[in-house]
């Protein structure tokens, strides 16, 4: 059940708002700055984020095929803004992880009950 778009355009309208000045900060969440593949726009997008060995891990709970994933493929990164600091990344992959090990442990469990198997990998 990943999340439906009736809840995308809500959080894109309403809660993006809100979370987009709060996500540079707070631990967990980050601003991702990406091009529209088509407009060459720049948006600023708040994500859930979790850092790797060599970079970060963002789960896709509205799916692999939501316009912002596809612009950060096709422009072949994207920067991210976490915990105060700016970071370019590079190297894109959406993974699909059954176990989802990539995450937090204490993360797991809501994406289980999301049916969250689909996440973007990015490398510093």
């Amino acid at each position: 059940m990943v999340l439906s778009q009736r809840i995308a355009r809500f959080n894109r309208v309403a809660t993006n708002r809100v979370l987009r000045p709060l996500a540079p900060v707070v631990p967990g969440f980050a601003v991702l700055i990406h091009k529209g593949r088509k407009s060459g726009k720049e948006y600023r997008t708040p994500v859930n984020v979790f850092r790797t060995d060599d970079g970060y891990v963002i789960g896709l709970t509205y799916g692999p095929n939501t316009d912002w994933v596809k612009n950060v493929l096709a422009e072949g990164g994207a920067t991210v803004v976490t915990r105060g600091k700016t970071y370019r990344l590079r190297e894109p992959e959406v993974v699909h992880d059954e176990s989802r090990r990539m995450m937090p442990a204490v993360v797991r469990p809501i994406l289980g009950v999301l049916n969250v198997y689909d996440f973007l990998v990015l490398k510093r």
